[in-house]
């Protein structure tokens, strides 16, 4: 039993001389941190000539004397904006450092290790650092006295009108460059020999000065953009104006830039699809024009096909480089762009009708050639010859020089006539009709016109021309005329000389041309035949009178 109270008086013995050891350990290494902070140089925050407190330790990977830089930084950027000092100031405490904020700009951090050596708490240490701040803040909006405000105001006005000599110069200096480049420039043109003559746009403006005033402007701007930050850098609530709106421009370029510089693979793509479509374009293209030319022939393949054919091949291309082409868009697969693509596309779909109908006219009328450019034909109600044919519309000139745009949907929906189509081999059948009365034998009338036709020129001998009879009225027969004729773009001429030959023939004969609502009363109206043409004109009652009274 004693040998066990002895065992037991031994072990605890040893226990409490290991605790003891232990807080012995830790108390020291304590108190060496401290005595390492206290032995270790402080490093000392300076405000316009004023030592403010001290910093000690590292924060994170700050060491002290790049934690006190960035501090005073803080407070001259501060003390410049202010012209009064507010309490604004707010201190945040964490577990083990301390944060001080004015307005919510943040001025410094603190912690422990920071105050350790002074042997007072961190939040009064913190408190007794953010009283010395506001102290000297005071003491340097004191110092900003009216000579500090008035040469502010004087160094504002010199750089300004620094500014005004500048451009003044500038002025002067491209005035007397503008003349000197002027003369230079007529002199080039005056040389023969010169290739400055070719290659200078042609225009009484001067191409040299043009490119003076592009350098003149660029100039002037780089100078505000480097002097501006200056004129406005002496007043405190001018100081940030330039470099805030710098900072306006600067972000949408950077934005651009980038985009660009992100794009540039894309843009690669894009190019190379370009350039085969560009390359099967102008495969199609020099097949066209041999086609036109006639040096390629195809069988059942019109020359005057090649041209449209090849414009909507050009299209079809087109249009599948830019299906490959759209992913490789910046901003393709946004909804944005999507939108917007849905928007255009419905905007076409509703406000391009009538010009898709026209379109697709014109694409039927290409390939089933009812007329050809120089052809007389008859559209509707107009007369005249086709002078341009295109997918949308067709112009035609008219017999009076009118140029009348014809859309081509109205042209398919409604009946054509082709004066030239057969003219060239068969001819065409101009005619022209009279009524002549029962009176005169259709022999008679038959020989007149023939005799017209025969007086008329530029008619076809080829072909002979022929009567026909084509109604018995009441009161006159119907004659009609055809004759032949290859001259379609005289048929006006041709219609206009022929009545005037039947008006004469007639006229020599004594045969009276009753048009169909004349009626022709031999009561005593006179002939309408002209009286220089039969000599007895008189009508019949005249001729009574004269025989009674004797008359010759």
């Amino acid at each position: 039993m004693k040998k066990q109270l002895l065992l037991i008086v031994f072990f605890f013995s040893f226990f409490c001389i290991g605790i003891i050891a232990q807080n012995t350990d830790t108390v020291n290494i304590v108190t060496e941190n401290i005595s390492t902070l206290s032995e270790q140089e402080p490093v000392y925050i300076i405000f316009q000539g004023d030592t403010l407190f001290p910093l000690y330790a590292h924060f994170g990977p700050f060491t002290p004397e790049e934690r006190a830089g960035v501090i005073t930084d803080h407070l001259n950027s501060l003390a410049n904006e202010l012209t009064t000092v507010e309490d604004s100031f707010s201190i945040v405490d964490k577990f083990n450092y301390s944060l001080v904020f004015y307005k919510g700009f943040s001025l410094m951090s603190i912690s422990d290790e920071d105050v350790a050596p002074l042997g007072i708490p961190r939040t009064q240490a913190v408190k007794a650092y953010v009283e010395s701040i506001k102290t000297s803040f005071k003491k340097h909006i004191e110092h900003k006295s009216a000579k500090d405000w008035l040469i502010n105001i004087g160094l504002t006005i010199l750089t300004l009108f620094g500014l005004v000599i500048i451009f003044y110069l500038v002025n002067r200096l491209f005035k007397w460059l503008n003349h000197r480049l002027s003369q230079y420039e007529k002199n080039l043109k005056r040389k023969r020999t010169s290739l400055f003559r070719y290659l200078a746009p042609k225009g009484p403006d001067s191409f040299f000065i043009f490119l003076s005033s592009i350098v003149k402007y660029a100039l002037i701007i780089l100078i505000l953009v480097l002097y501006l930050p200056l004129l406005f850098s002496f007043m405190p609530w001018t100081k940030g104006i330039v470099e805030q709106f710098y900072g306006y421009i600067a972000d949408p370029v950077k934005f651009v830039l980038y985009g660009i510089w992100n794009f540039l693979p894309n843009l690669f793509f894009i190019i190379i699809i370009l350039l085969i479509a560009r390359y099967f374009v102008r495969i199609l293209s020099y097949a066209s024009g041999e086609i036109e030319k006639e040096k390629l022939k195809i069988k059942g393949f019109h020359k005057d096909w090649a041209k449209p054919t090849t414009n909507i091949l050009k299209v079809i291309i087109y249009a599948f480089a830019l299906v490959f082409i759209f992913p490789y868009l910046p901003g393709s697969d946004s909804p944005a762009f999507q939108g917007v693509s849905i928007f255009l596309g419905v905007l076409f779909s509703l406000g391009s009708t009538s010009a898709i109908a026209n379109l697709v006219a014109g694409i039927v009328i290409t390939y089933m050639r009812p007329f050809m450019i120089g052809d007389r034909v008859k559209i509707g109600t107009t007369i005249g010859t086709v002078v341009e044919k295109s997918m949308l519309v067709t112009k035609i000139r008219t017999l009076k020089n009118e140029e009348v745009t014809i859309p081509n949907a109205q042209i398919i929906n409604t009946h054509l006539l082709n004066y030239s189509n057969n003219a060239k081999e068969l001819g065409i059948i101009l005619y022209t009709s009279v009524t002549i009365g029962y009176d005169v034998p259709w022999q008679t009338v038959n020989d007149l016109l023939l005799k017209a036709a025969k007086k008329t020129k530029s008619l076809s001998r080829d072909n002979k021309p022929f009567i026909l009879h084509k109604s018995l009225n009441d009161f006159y027969v119907e004659y009609e005329l055809n004759v032949y004729t290859r001259q379609v773009n005289k048929m006006t001429l041709l219609y206009s000389e022929l009545n005037k030959n039947i008006l004469e023939s007639f006229n020599e004969a004594g045969v009276e041309i009753l048009s169909p609502h004349y009626n022709a009363l031999r009561d005593g109206n006179p002939s309408t035949i002209h009286s220089e043409e039969i000599p007895d004109a008189k009508n019949p009652v005249e001729k009574v009178i004269d025989k009674v009274t004797g008359k010759k």
